[in-house]
């Protein structure tokens, strides 16, 4: 595929952009199979000299022991069903990179931090790796995930649209087209147990949604996590099934051909 042109997608934010997908007797469904003419991962840590065929868990290599590193917590994501379903609709391969760390805050993202510069150099080394190697990217985009962390801190929803944007304006001067955001669910008071702590993530919910509606260069693209709760699909207090994942996946890739027409 060295003459296709790909889409370049950071798969960035917390655990459930990072993936803790597993199965259950009422949701047995896995991860899709991603064919190599669907896309390739790139993995900038691990292995930065060569594409990989893309599998699950996805990114559970790239580990960086100075930025984003989480060995042996990734278990299974939305990326493939995300990659399966962008490359039905458009017909262009994705180029995917991990940059996810579960339990982070934006604050923990920010430019000047350990996990932006860690994001930022993956991306870039990327960029030179595809130079380098004669192969085309067509465009390069953030799919974005992350807010619980936030949540649970109390952090108001005009702080955490005050940090984001500093994080995507940053983000933006390395050449990032488009940043794809996946809005957070609801925490699962039934996995924790009668004592525990309530967590409300209903100011984080809404201030993603005006991030979307007001900031340029950033589209909404999914909301399904947050039906998640009601339909048993949580398998803890903050993650989901792979059934669920793989819903989101596809329904963000669905979204976002639908927003660039392409």
């Amino acid at each position: 595929m060295k003459n296709t042109p790909y889409d370049l997608f950071l798969f960035a934010g917390q655990s459930n952009m990072a993936g803790r997908g597993i199965t259950c007797t009422r949701f047995p469904e896995t991860a899709p199979a991603v064919s190599s003419e669907a896309g390739a991962e790139f993995r900038a840590i691990s292995d930065p000299d060569r594409l990989y065929p893309v599998a699950e868990p996805f990114g559970v290599l790239e580990n960086n022991p100075q930025g984003i590193y989480e060995p042996g917590r990734k278990t299974g994501s939305m990326v493939s069903s995300f990659i399966n379903t962008y490359y039905s609709k458009t017909g262009i391969p994705v180029l995917g990179i991990s940059a996810s760390k579960g339990g982070s805050s934006i604050l923990e993202w920010l430019p000047g931090t350990p996990y932006f510069q860690d994001l930022c150099e993956r991306y870039q080394k990327c960029l030179a790796y595809t130079e380098s190697h004669g192969i085309a990217v067509r465009s390069r985009y953030l799919l974005w995930c992350q807010g619980e962390t936030d949540g649970d801190h109390g952090m108001s929803g005009e702080e955490y649209i005050r940090h984001f944007s500093e994080f995507w304006t940053a983000l933006k001067m390395f050449g990032m087209e488009h940043c794809y955001l996946i809005r957070i669910g609801h925490f699962n008071p039934y996995r924790t147990g009668p004592e525990a702590e309530f967590h409300d993530y209903t100011e984080i919910m809404a201030a993603q949604l005006s991030i979307a509606q007001n900031l340029p260069a950033v589209t909404l693209v999914s909301e399904k996590f947050e039906t998640m709760l009601r339909r048993g699909l949580m398998k803890d207090a903050f993650h989901y099934y792979q059934a669920a994942y793989n819903e989101v996946g596809e329904e963000a890739a669905t979204n976002i051909t639908l927003e660039t027409g392409k």
